[in-house]
C-alpha cells in the first residue's frame, strides 16, 4: 500500500480590496462636501462703508450687508405712524447714513457694532430691511434682582 500525499487544498484567488477602498473614499468625499458647503452657507459676509462707497454707482440698488460701528450721537427714532430709525454706520474711514423701519434688538446702541442688510439708494442713504447687532462672546451675568430683558445691567449704561 502506498500512501499518497494529501491533495493540496484549492484556494480561491486573492482579490484586492479595491472595492472597499473606493467606497471609503467616496464616503469621505461626500461627508467633506456636505460639511464645507454647510459652513459656507452659515457664514455672514458684509462690506464696510469704505468698500461700499468704492463701488460707486454700481452699489446703488444692490442688496448687500453693511457692517461697522453705530456712530455716536447719530441714532434718531421717529415714532410716527410707521416706526423709523436712522443712524450712521462708520468704519472710521467712511460713514453711510442708514434708515430702517425694522426694530433692532434691545442691545442696539451707539458705539456698538451692527450689520444691516438692504441697499444703497441714489441719495447715498442705505435703506435697511434688517438690523443685526454684533456682540462679543463675553457673557456678563445680570446684577442680582434684575431681569435679563432689562438693559440696566449692560456696561456703559
Amino acid at each position: 500500500m502506498t500512501v499518497a500525499a494529501p491533495p493540496e487544498p484549492i484556494l480561491p484567488p486573492r482579490r484586492r480590496p479595491w472595492g472597499i477602498v473606493v467606497l471609503v473614499a467616496v464616503v469621505i468625499v461626500v461627508i467633506g462636501f456636505l460639511a464645507f458647503s454647510s459652513i459656507g452657507s452659515a457664514l455672514v459676509y458684509y462690506v464696510t462703508p469704505s468698500e461700499l462707497l468704492e463701488r460707486g454707482n454700481a452699489a446703488v440698488g444692490e442688496t448687500v450687508r453693511l457692517g461697522g460701528l453705530v456712530e455716536q450721537g447719530s441714532v434718531e427714532q421717529r415714532d410716527s405712524e410707521d416706526y423709523e430709525l436712522s443712524f450712521v454706520i462708520t468704519d472710521s474711514e467712511a460713514s453711510i447714513p442708514v434708515v430702517t423701519t425694522s426694530a433692532p434688538t434691545a442691545s442696539f446702541r451707539e458705539g456698538t457694532g451692527a450689520v444691516v442688510e438692504g441697499s444703497l439708494d441714489e441719495q447715498g442713504v442705505f435703506r435697511a430691511t434688517q438690523v443685526i447687532v454684533k456682540h462679543d462672546e463675553n457673557y456678563e451675568v445680570p446684577a442680582s434682582g434684575t431681569v435679563p430683558s432689562d438693559n440696566s445691567y449692560l456696561p456703559g449704561e
